[in-house]
């Protein structure tokens, strides 16, 4: 299978981006698009020409660092499937496939694809912990939680911090996965003593960092690899009422 691929290239958050036109001459279905990739690297660096950069690590769906938005959608547009994920299968002989990096403000592009995702730490770092007794570990049934509140936190716990839900927002908003690190939380009885600073700290390192806020466009729960609600940007919403009485 041929393909020819309209990848972005950027040097720098302060160089001047570009699409390039890079032929992929021979495709197998069965490959991952990061395998794709790893193949026409091959052949650039065999040719002496710069590679094209790239994040990846567990290449299992997991980590989310293979973070591409592909014609024009986040992940490639698969349901539940990260870049890594995505085969080729998915694609026709002779289709031209356009690979960007995420676009947002606060992910800048340290480059070709890959965007700094620190914003998205800063947020965690700001109150996405508890404060624990850290000695002998208690007995698993010594604090009983009912199986709906586990089941909640269990869903909101699914998010892996990939960025697509920024990528996708048009006011590149971190609420989804803001909102799903509180809500796993707040519904803990662990979470609950500093569920009203845990909020507040976090919701304001987002806004500190730049994202913007959410306006109900839904995009990033369809781009989400793993589905994550934007019920639990409702619940952050409620949870930030709280904290404010």
């Amino acid at each position: 299978m041929k393909l020819k691929l309209h990848v972005w290239r950027q040097n720098g958050p302060n160089d001047q981006g570009r699409l390039e036109t890079i032929d992929a001459p021979d495709v197998s279905p069965d490959q991952s698009f990061l395998e794709m990739l790893d193949d026409v690297n091959l052949v650039l660096a065999k040719a002496g020409k710069d590679i094209i950069a790239f994040d990846h690590d567990c290449r299992e769906g997991i980590c989310g660092m293979c973070s591409q938005v592909i014609n024009g959608v986040p992940h490639g547009g698969q349901e539940r499937t990260t870049v890594c994920q995505l085969h080729m299968r998915q694609f026709n002989d002779g289709d031209e496939v356009f690979v960007e990096p995420w676009k947002a403000r606060a992910f800048p592009i340290i480059k070709d694809l890959v965007v700094d995702r620190n914003g998205l730490e800063v947020i965690m770092q700001a109150g996405g912990y508890t404060s624990c007794h850290t000695g002998g570990t208690a007995d698993a049934n010594a604090l009983l939680i009912g199986k709906p509140v586990a089941d909640y936190s269990m869903d909101a716990a699914e998010c892996i911090g990939c960025g697509a839900c920024v990528a996708s927002c048009p006011n590149s908003s971190a609420m989804l996965f803001t909102g799903a690190k509180v809500a796993q939380l707040a519904v803990l009885p662990q979470g609950k003593a500093e569920a009203r600073k845990r909020v507040m700290a976090m919701t304001e390192a987002a806004k500190e960092f730049g994202f913007g806020n959410c306006t109900n466009h839904y995009e990033c729960q369809a781009s989400c690899p793993k589905g994550v609600d934007v019920k639990f940007i409702g619940k952050l919403n409620r949870e930030y009422m709280k904290a404010l009485v």
